[in-house]
């Protein structure tokens, strides 16, 4: 894996999370806003409709970079539009990185042919 490709889904990875948080917050602002008369659903729309462009922004990059399958890239879509799809999203890009570094290694050792 080349380094473009290695920042693309760290990039993807690292707004995972926070996509995943703000969507969960924008959920509670939405209940919140229809119970009581606190309504931050306004800020919470922007904030998380930033971080999901940027998700979208930064999937399509890595989707480029990484040449995935459709539906690999089918799967990390789909995990930017449900609620806490994006902690899993983060735990895989997190785990294939690590695959990626020590097949790297492997490689440049002469360990395997992968």
């Amino acid at each position: 894996m080349d380094i473009k490709t290695a920042s693309a889904l760290r990039r993807l990875r690292l707004v995972s999370g926070p996509e995943a948080i703000s969507f969960l917050l924008l959920l509670v602002c939405s209940v919140l806003k229809r119970t009581t008369d606190f309504n931050a659903v306004p800020v919470m729309g922007a904030v998380h409709g930033f971080l999901f462009v940027l998700y979208v922004l930064f999937w399509a990059d890595a989707w480029n970079r990484a040449k995935w399958s459709l539906g690999t890239a089918a799967f990390y879509f789909l995990m930017s539009v449900l609620p806490t799809g994006g902690f899993f999203a983060e735990r895989r890009l997190k785990r294939e990185a690590e695959d990626a570094v020590i097949a790297s290694r492997a490689r440049n050792e002469g360990v395997v042919g992968a």
